[in-house]
C-alpha cells in the first residue's frame, strides 16, 4: 500500500475560519432557511455536509439537507440553497428561483452554466460558487515549489474543457496539447511526457476518466515523468503529489459565506478556496529519484515566494 505524507491546512487556514464563526452573534434578526443540495450521497459529499453543519451549529440557521432527486414539500420556503456538485448546481438552478452558492464544481462549469442561463434569460436570482480547482497562480506556486529542478509543464486538455493558459513563473514554460479524440489520447500523452519534466493533471473527465487513469499513470512512470494530481485519491493511485481542497474545507469556507450572506444578504464573488492541503508520495518520489520536500515545507516555500 502507497505511504504518502500529507499535510491538512485547516491548522493554518481552518482555525482563522473557525474563530471568524465564532464571533457571529447566536441571535439573528430572522432565522435563514436554507435548503443544502447535494450531488450524491458518497462520502465526499457527506462530508462536506458535516463540516458545513458544524461550522454552524448554534446560530441562527436552518439547514435542510438533500440529496438530487429527493422530494421536499412544496410548502418549503428558502431563502438560499447552497448545492455541492455540478449535478445538485443544475437540479437548484432549474427547481429554485433563490440565491445559489455553488460549491465543489469547477470554474469552467460553473462559467458554462451562467452563460447558459445569461443566454436564456434564466435564473433572475443572484448565483455564485467556489470553485472545486485550484487557482493557476496557486498550482504552478505548488509545482515550483515542490519540484523546483522541473521546469517544463505537460499538459493534456479536451476540446471541451475551454481552458485558459496561464501565464506562467518566470523560468517555466508549459507544453500543453489538445486530446482530439480518445483513440490520439496515448500518443497525445507520449509526445507531451518526451517534452516536459512534469505531468500536471487538470479536473477533464473526458481524458482523467476512471477508465484511463491507471494507463496514464503508468506510461508516465515509465517515462520517469511525475504526475502532479487533484487530489489526495490521486496521491494514493500514483500520483507524486498534489495540491487540492478537502470536502471539509469547502464546508468550512461555504459556512463562512453563509454566515456573512445572513448579515448582509450578500453572496461573495465567484472565487477560487482560500483553504487547501498538500499530499506527497514519498514512495513514488524515491522509486523515481526525486527528492521532494514534506508538505510543510512545501508550503512554507510556496507562502514565502508569495510574499516576494
Amino acid at each position: 500500500m502507497l505511504r504518502f505524507c500529507l499535510f491538512n491546512g485547516r491548522r493554518l487556514g481552518c482555525c482563522a475560519l473557525i474563530a471568524f464563526l465564532l464571533q457571529i452573534p447566536s441571535v439573528q434578526a430572522e432565522t435563514l432557511n436554507v435548503h443544502l443540495l447535494l450531488s450524491e450521497g458518497t462520502a465526499p459529499y457527506q462530508q462536506f455536509s458535516e463540516a458545513f453543519k458544524n461550522a454552524l451549529a448554534g446560530s441562527d440557521v436552518s439547514i435542510i439537507v438533500s440529496q438530487v432527486g429527493e422530494s421536499l414539500p412544496r410548502s418549503r420556503k428558502f431563502d438560499l440553497v447552497v448545492a455541492a456538485g455540478m449535478k445538485a448546481t443544475e437540479s437548484a438552478l432549474s427547481d429554485y428561483e433563490v440565491p445559489l452558492l455553488s460549491m465543489m464544481i469547477t470554474r469552467a462549469n460553473f462559467e458554462m452554466l451562467r452563460e447558459r442561463l445569461f443566454a436564456q434569460s434564466a435564473h433572475r436570482a443572484p448565483m455564485s460558487a467556489i470553485y472545486l480547482d485550484q487557482s493557476w497562480d496557486r498550482q504552478f506556486n505548488f509545482i515550483k515549489a515542490a519540484l523546483p529542478a522541473h521546469s517544463v509543464v505537460g499538459m493534456l486538455y479536451s476540446p471541451e474543457a475551454h481552458i485558459t493558459l496561464p501565464r506562467l513563473p518566470r523560468g517555466m514554460s508549459i507544453n500543453a496539447q489538445s486530446v482530439r479524440s480518445s483513440e490520439l489520447l496515448f500518443s497525445t500523452l507520449e509526445n507531451i511526457l518526451n517534452n516536459s519534466e512534469v505531468l500536471l493533471v487538470i479536473p477533464d473527465s473526458e481524458i482523467y476518466s476512471a477508465n484511463n487513469m491507471r494507463n496514464i499513470l503508468l506510461t508516465s512512470y515509465r517515462y520517469k515523468i511525475p504526475m502532479v494530481g487533484i487530489s489526495q485519491a490521486y496521491v494514493n493511485a500514483g500520483a507524486l503529489c498534489a495540491i487540492f481542497s478537502t470536502p471539509e474545507q469547502f464546508g468550512l469556507q461555504a459556512a463562512q459565506a453563509l454566515s456573512v450572506y445572513a448579515k448582509d444578504r450578500q453572496l461573495p464573488d465567484p472565487q477560487y478556496s482560500e483553504l487547501y492541503s498538500i499530499a506527497v508520495n514519498q514512495q513514488v518520489a524515491h522509486s523515481m529519484g526525486i527528492i521532494i520536500d514534506t508538505p510543510e515545507e512545501i508550503r512554507l516555500r510556496m507562502s514565502k515566494e508569495l510574499k516576494r
